[in-house]
Formats: structure tokens, C-alpha cells, sequence
């Protein structure tokens, strides 16, 4: 692998981990770089795991040194999302790619949207039973969402958090990485026994989403408001740009494929031309010797 390559992929991996550990949306970079660098849509779907497990080990335990976690309430959402994610996961696998890139496509621009649209108020955490059991529900559905493709799971988690549990952004955010580390496990093993994982670029990627999860995590504790509005705004910037990448890279993949598409129709209605004449000449030839012959 080219040292570029490498550097790039740590610094992707490095903003990936910052901003899906301050809100969310790290995989909107981490993907479309991924498949812009001429890894398969379902590879690169399978090796983003790596790093999102890797920027959520170093993220759980950055917001534990600070006193932030609910493990009692994480494990439980955790169990719904792992049983939503093995169903998400196993549709990825073989989903068709052309499709695939369309719809990160339009998630992209949804979720981009979703920032221009965000609650800017903070919220006291509701202990409601109630409400408990309904972030159960909504997160097994986030699992299925989160095991297909991941991109933008973290503002649906923060979303349920903040409007059901009523929560804090840092306690959400403790939860969310908690959560997004059990689940994104359990696809994982599911892209690895399919043989979907590029090893290389997802140890690169997951080197600097390990350190920006960490720096994140113990960098935005008591900063939650400050950092949210900061971290929006950012991601709002770098979504606009990723999807102006993705969809001229798509662009020309489509030329390609287009211009490749009529050679060889080209080439196949030489061929078909080249055995009409043919044919046509066979049957002249043997129409005039029988002609010939009949004449005699």
C-alpha cells in the first residue's frame, strides 16, 4: 500500500472517531473514501466495522475515566440492537452494489438534512419505565439500520435518547458508543465469516479512529453544548463535501461503465453483421452452383 494511502486512511479514521463519538456521521467519510479509493461497496461496508470497533473500545473507556456511563441501561439496548444488527448485517452482504452506492448516496443527503434540522435544546433525563422500554424497541430497529450500513446511526441513537429518555448529549453520547460497540461486534463477525473485511485499510482506518474516539470522549466531557454545536456545524461542512466527492466519483464510474457498455455493443453488432454477410454469402455461393448444375 502507498504511504498516501495510508496517511489519508488515518486521517480519515482520526475525524471519523471525533465526530461519531461527538454525534455521529463518521462513517459518512470512512465509506465513500473507501469505495472512491477502488474498494467493492461491501467490502468496504464489512471493513468499516474494524475501525468503528476500534474508536468505540477507546471511546466507552474514555467516557468511563470521566464518570460518564449507564452500563445497566447500554446492556439492554445493546441486546436489541445485536438482534436488529445479525438481520441488518445478513441483508448487506448481498445486497447488490450499484444499489448500494445509490442509496449511501441518498442517506447521505438525508442525514445532511437531519443537521440543518437539529434540537438545539438540552434535556433532563426521564427515568419513565415506559420510555425505557420504548429505547428498547427503537433500538432494535437502529440495529437492523446499523448492521446493514451503519452511516448516520448515530444521530438515530442520540435522537431516541434525547426525545424519549430525555438525556444529556453526554450521557447519550456514553450510551451510544457503548451500544455501537456491541453491535457493530456482531456485524463484524458476520462480514468476516463472508470473507468481506480488507484488513489493510481497516487497521489503518481504525489506528486514527482509536485515537480520535479517545481524545473525543475525554476531551468533550463538561463541554457536551459547546462541543455539540461545534461538531454539527463541522459535520454539516464535511458531509457537503463528501457527498460532492461520492457523487462525481460515481459519476464517472457510471461514464465508464456506460462508454464500456457501448464498445461492446459495438463490437457485437460487428460480429453479428460479420456472420449475416457471411451467411448471406454461403447461401449466394451455393445458390449459383446449384443453378449451375441444374442448367447442365
Amino acid at each position: 500500500m502507498e504511504t498516501e494511502v495510508i496517511i489519508i486512511l488515518f486521517i480519515c479514521g482520526l475525524f471519523s472517531g471525533v465526530i461519531n463519538t461527538l454525534a455521529g456521521g463518521g462513517s459518512l467519510i470512512t465509506l465513500p473514501i473507501m469505495i472512491f479509493l477502488g474498494i467493492p461497496p461491501t467490502i468496504a461496508n464489512g471493513t468499516n466495522r474494524v475501525q468503528l470497533i476500534f474508536q468505540n473500545i477507546f471511546a466507552v473507556y474514555g467516557f468511563k475515566s470521566k464518570g460518564v456511563s449507564n452500563f445497566k441501561f447500554s446492556w439492554w439496548l445493546s441486546i436489541s440492537a445485536v438482534l436488529g444488527s445479525i438481520i441488518g448485517a445478513y441483508i448487506a452482504i448481498d445486497f447488490p452494489e450499484e444499489l448500494f452506492k445509490k442509496l449511501l448516496s441518498i442517506i447521505m443527503i438525508l442525514v445532511m438534512f437531519s443537521i440543518l434540522l437539529k434540537d438545539k435544546n438540552d434535556f433532563i433525563e426521564s427515568n419513565n419505565i415506559k420510555n425505557k422500554w420504548l429505547s428498547v424497541i427503537c433500538f432494535f430497529f437502529i440495529g437492523i439500520y446499523g448492521g446493514f450500513i451503519h452511516a448516520g446511526v448515530g444521530f438515530l441513537m442520540i435522537l431516541v435518547l434525547s426525545k424519549v429518555n430525555r438525556m444529556r448529549l453526554s450521557q447519550s453520547n456514553s450510551i451510544k458508543v457503548f451500544v455501537a460497540l456491541i453491535f457493530s461486534t456482531v456485524a463484524f463477525l458476520i462480514f468476516l465469516n463472508e470473507d468481506k473485511i480488507n484488513w489493510i485499510y481497516g487497521i489503518n482506518l481504525g489506528i486514527g479512529s482509536a485515537l480520535g474516539g479517545w481524545i473525543a470522549s475525554r476531551w468533550s466531557y463538561d463541554k457536551s453544548v459547546v462541543i455539540g454545536t461545534f461538531s454539527y456545524g463541522y459535520i454539516e461542512q464535511v458531509t457537503w463535501i463528501c457527498i460532492i466527492i461520492y457523487i462525481l466519483n460515481y459519476n464517472h464510474h457510471f461514464e465508464g461503465v456506460k462508454a464500456s457498455h457501448t464498445i461492446k455493443c459495438k463490437k457485437e453488432k460487428m460480429k453479428i453483421n460479420f456472420v449475416v454477410e457471411k451467411t448471406s454469402s454461403e447461401f449466394n455461393s451455393k445458390r449459383n452452383k446449384s443453378c449451375k448444375a441444374y442448367k447442365f
